[in-house]
């Protein structure tokens, strides 16, 4: 799996510790291509920047794209579309926008939207979100303990 990303993020900063810390637990890691952030008014560095998430994007991976307006499954729920995409053969390459979001062409290219939820994260935390996300998606799909589905 891999995560495009705009933006490039300085390396040693708590975000991306956190980012660091679950991309390396998932089998196989999770990937990290960030991309520059475009340039001019914010119609012409969207479209830029979803030019650059398109290129970027391989011709065997499945684009998900990271929208608000994306399907916002539980982290069960998670787990089961990553097990459903899994088993159709597909690789997921999730795709942050830059501060204007996401292009139409990539919205449009996009083989699904998923949510982080209707609140507003700062684009280097939303990279920890769902990287910590995705790490316990494979942990339910292992029986692993770290998620506990019950509250106490």
């Amino acid at each position: 799996m891999r995560l495009l990303a705009i933006g490039k993020a300085p390396p040693r900063t708590p975000e991306m510790e956190l980012f660091a810390r679950y991309a390396q637990r998932l089998r196989p890691p999770l990937a990290l291509v960030e991309l520059a952030e475009g340039q001019g008014p914010a119609a012409e560095s969207k479209r830029r920047e979803g030019e650059a998430l398109l290129t970027a994007l391989r011709p065997d991976e499945f684009l998900v794209a990271l929208d608000m307006e994306g399907e916002a499954p539980d982290s069960p729920g998670l787990a089961r579309l990553l097990a459903a995409w899994r088993e159709q053969g597909r690789k997921p390459a999730f795709a942050i926008g830059g501060a204007e979001g996401l292009d139409a062409a990539v919205l449009a290219r996009a083989g699904a939207r998923l949510s982080l939820g209707r609140l507003t994260w700062p684009h280097m935390l939303a990279r920890a979100l769902l990287a910590e996300q995705l790490y316990r998606a494979q942990a339910i799909l292992a029986g692993h303990p770290y998620h506990r589905a019950g509250r106490p």
